[in-house]
């Protein structure tokens, strides 16, 4: 049997009782907060009503069905007795398409990248930034209505500033070669996204978790109270919350571009002034598409929020790709996640091919290869 199967079976038993014990009275205790909101549900939802933070989908319109489609990327580092091999792969999945559909989409709509890397602490962070880079340039560069990024926008200034920070001082890893190579596309992407200027694009952030909490501040619900999963009780299927700023941090957004990298990209701080007010005008707002599903959280550019046929287009599509219960989540956000998820599970039979090439032309002891070429451990990770 599998360790899926068994996850008990290399743990003393008791250790396992110990904990079956404690995670019982966790189960008390969330109860509890269980309890409190079905008793005080309607209050609270007739809270939000008074405020006016909740829409109804018919409020904004029927713009026809939009096309839409998800981009999303993982990274994985097989760390060897000689060296790491790295990897990194963006994806952009097309969602369910209406009867009419006939547009073109050119091939490919994947990048990846894959090189022998020398032990270094930033690989993971330089890699990371790699991935998500090419995840933005996918989709900015698909011919769809609705666009959706599995994560929240304030992901990559995050991931891009610790990039920008490690790579000039690791010129050796040849994932800084190829992020300080491309950054300057990166950032142009991440600001096309953030602005969402063309009204026949819409851009969208859809992260599964977040510490923000816009509405339960104002509400002042609990600080143990999500705002996701407050509202997936409190929203019937068909509503959505007004739009509305998202929650700010409390330093100033940053993304370091001094050095080699102005030197390489001299708009570089003119793009990074300009994400950084982009960033300031994020909006968010969560939709419960069908009563079958969470609340989801949506983030959007200003130019969205603040139009109803577009926050329109954006509201039909989510609907339209969350047409069964089977997925908690819009479907070509599901499948985008379930290709990537694939990458780290496939490094180790990267690695048996790179051994196999090698061990063919190597001339001395086979002994040698094998024993250069050992996993010790794997690293991998996602864009959200």
């Amino acid at each position: 049997m599998t360790n899926e199967n068994s996850p008990f079976a290399d743990l003393p038993a008791s250790l396992v009782e110990e904990v079956l014990q404690q995670t019982t009275k966790v189960g008390d205790m969330l109860l509890g907060g269980f309890q409190h909101v079905k008793k005080n549900r309607e209050a609270l939802r007739d809270a939000l009503l008074r405020k006016g933070h909740i829409l109804s989908e018919g409020s904004l319109g029927y713009p026809p069905l939009p096309t839409t489609c998800a981009a999303d990327g993982s990274y994985a580092i097989e760390r060897l007795l000689t060296a790491d091999l790295a990897a990194a792969a963006a994806v952009c999945v097309e969602g369910l398409t209406p009867p009419s559909e006939k547009r073109h989409w050119d091939q490919p709509r994947h990048v990846t990248f894959i090189v022998p890397e020398v032990h270094h602490g930033d690989t993971a962070t330089i890699l990371r930034a790699v991935m998500l880079g090419n995840e933005l340039l996918l989709a900015t560069r698909a011919p769809h209505d609705v666009v959706m990024i599995d994560g929240t926008f304030t992901l990559p200034v995050i991931y891009f500033n610790q990039a920008l920070a490690n790579a000039p001082t690791a010129p050796e890893l040849h994932s800084s070669t190829e992020f300080l190579n491309h950054c300057g596309s990166y950032l142009e992407a991440y600001l096309q996204l953030l602005v969402g200027q063309r009204s026949d694009k819409q851009f969208i952030g859809l992260p599964k978790y977040s510490t923000r909490r816009e509405f339960g501040r104002e509400m002042d619900w609990p600080q143990g109270y999500d705002d996701r999963g407050m509202l997936t009780l409190l929203l019937q299927a068909g509503e959505l919350t007004k739009p509305r700023a998202l929650e700010q941090p409390k330093q100033e957004w940053h993304i370091n571009v001094s050095g080699k990298v102005s030197n390489k990209y001299p708009d570089a701080k003119e793009l990074v002034a300009q994400i950084v007010a982009a960033l300031n005008q994020v909006y968010v707002f969560y939709y419960k598409p069908h009563e079958w599903l969470p609340a989801l959280r949506i983030e959007v550019a200003q130019s969205i929020a603040s139009n109803n046929h577009r926050l329109a287009t954006v509201v039909q599509g989510l609907k339209q790709q969350c047409s069964t219960a089977v997925m908690l989540e819009p479907y070509p956000i599901y499948l985008a996640d379930r290709m990537v998820k694939s990458l780290a599970r496939a490094v180790p039979a990267f690695r048996q091919v790179t051994t196999q090439r090698i061990a063919e032309r190597y001339e001395g002891d086979i002994g040698e290869v094998f024993f250069a070429m050992h996993g010790y451990r794997s690293e991998s990770g996602r864009g959200s």
